[in-house]
C-alpha cells in the first residue's frame, strides 16, 4: 500500500506563534503533491502537533517555551490551503510529541511512504525514522515539501534521514 503523509502542517506553524516562512512556501509543491497522490490512490494521512492547555508545564513545554498547537485552537488546525483537500478517507493523526509512535498500526512490511511537512529537524526526521524502523518499509522524503527551522537543521535532518535509508527526493 502507498501511503502520503504530511506532518504539522498547521496554522501555528506557517503564519501562528511559531511561524515559519519556509513553511509557508511549501504549501504549493505540498498541495500538488498532495493531489497527486490521492489521484493515485495513496493512502492519505496528516498529522497534527497536538497540546493540551497545561503545555508550558510539559517536558516540551520547559524545552520549547511558547505555547502552541493547543488543541481546539486556530493555531491547531491544519492551514486552510491544505484543508480543503481532506475527505472523509484522509486520516488524520493527532500527536502529543515528535514522532508518533504507533504508525505500525497503518503501516506494514512492505508499504511505501511518501512524507513531508514541517519542522524538517524534528517532527519530520521522528517520523520518518519511526516509520523505517517498521522495517521493509520504502520511506521516500520530499525535500521540496519540507521546512526547517533558519539554519542547517533542515540540511542535517536529510542527511540523517538519507543515512536511514530514506530517500530523499
Amino acid at each position: 500500500m502507498k501511503h502520503f503523509i504530511v506532518i504539522d502542517m498547521q496554522n501555528d506553524f506557517v503564519t501562528g506563534t511559531l511561524a515559519n516562512a519556509a513553511a509557508a512556501a511549501t504549501i504549493p509543491y505540498i498541495k500538488e503533491k498532495l493531489i497527486e497522490a490521492r489521484k493515485n490512490g495513496d493512502n492519505i494521512i496528516f498529522t497534527r502537533d497536538t497540546h493540551a492547555e497545561n503545555y508550558m508545564e510539559t517536558m516540551e513545554g520547559k524545552y520549547l517555551p511558547v505555547k502552541h498547537c493547543v488543541k481546539g485552537t486556530e493555531g491547531w488546525e491544519i492551514v486552510p490551503e491544505l484543508a480543503e483537500l481532506i475527505d472523509d478517507d484522509t486520516l488524520i493523526i493527532d500527536k502529543a510529541n515528535f514522532g508518533y509512535t504507533a504508525w505500525d498500526e497503518y503501516i506494514k512490511s512492505g508499504d511505501e511512504v511518501t512524507i513531508c511537512g514541517t519542522v524538517s529537524e524534528i517532527c519530520v526526521c521522528s517520523n520518518a525514522l519511526t516509520i523505517k524502523a517498521i522495517g521493509e518499509v520504502d520511506v521516500t522524503v520530499l525535500e521540496k515539501g519540507c521546512s526547517g527551522l533558519p539554519g542547517e537543521g533542515h540540511a542535517a535532518a536529510m542527511k540523517v534521514m538519507a543515512s536511514c535509508q530514506c530517500k530523499i527526493a
